[in-house]
């Protein structure tokens, strides 16, 4: 005896999963899918927002969340209650995205630009920064060794004076002025190489 004759032959539906492919359907499906994103992106936007991701994030986010809408719905699933469909798919995306964020901060720093710049001194490492730093503790401490009108003098020329103005500010003479230019220009030439 056949196994048929046993068992009536039953007609099941289609399971909700087979593709229908007719191009009046897939232009509904689309048609729906822009619908409800006219309807719900801003609201969804702003609570993809509030997990913290950024404007590309939320923006890639917010594209799963509809590219998913549209294979939900091309594949002939349950459409009652899209919205709420749409705001649970968006949080478990969003909560996903947040998860690999963290995970790919503890292996790996976020690249920074602006703190990089802060951080990496172009100009000098450690040990140029500090030679830099004794040079100038010594010559501060030559400077102030200079006398007073030889100090005088080189910071008037440092300010772009001429020796005839150093001179007539000062009240001494064009002679007087070459001479103490010269003098702490040596001690300061003397004390930066010696």
């Amino acid at each position: 005896m056949s196994l048929s004759k046993l068992h009536p032959v039953i007609e099941l539906p289609l399971p909700a999963t087979i593709r229908v492919d007719d191009a009046a359907s897939s232009q509904a499906v689309k048609d729906d899918v822009v619908l409800l994103f006219d309807e719900c992106a801003t609201g969804l936007r702003r609570y993809l927002g509030s997990f913290g991701l950024g404007a590309e994030a939320t923006e890639d986010v917010l594209q799963d969340v509809f590219l998913s809408l549209f294979r939900h719905l091309r594949l002939g699933r349950p459409r009652s209650n899209l919205k709420g469909w749409l705001f649970q798919v968006a949080h478990n995306l969003a909560l996903k995205h947040r998860q690999k964020r963290l995970r790919r901060l503890q292996t790996e720093s976020e690249w920074d630009a602006a703190r990089a710049e802060r951080v990496i001194d172009p100009a000098a490492n450690p040990e140029e920064r500090l030679a830099g730093d004794r040079r100038r503790q010594r010559l501060r401490s030559v400077l102030r060794a200079i006398p007073e009108r030889d100090r005088q003098c080189l910071y008037l020329r440092a300010e772009g004076l001429c020796y005839r103005d150093i001179a007539s500010t000062l009240g001494v003479s064009l002679g007087s002025v070459a001479k103490s230019l010269a003098r702490a220009v040596t001690r300061l030439t003397n004390a930066d190489t010696g």
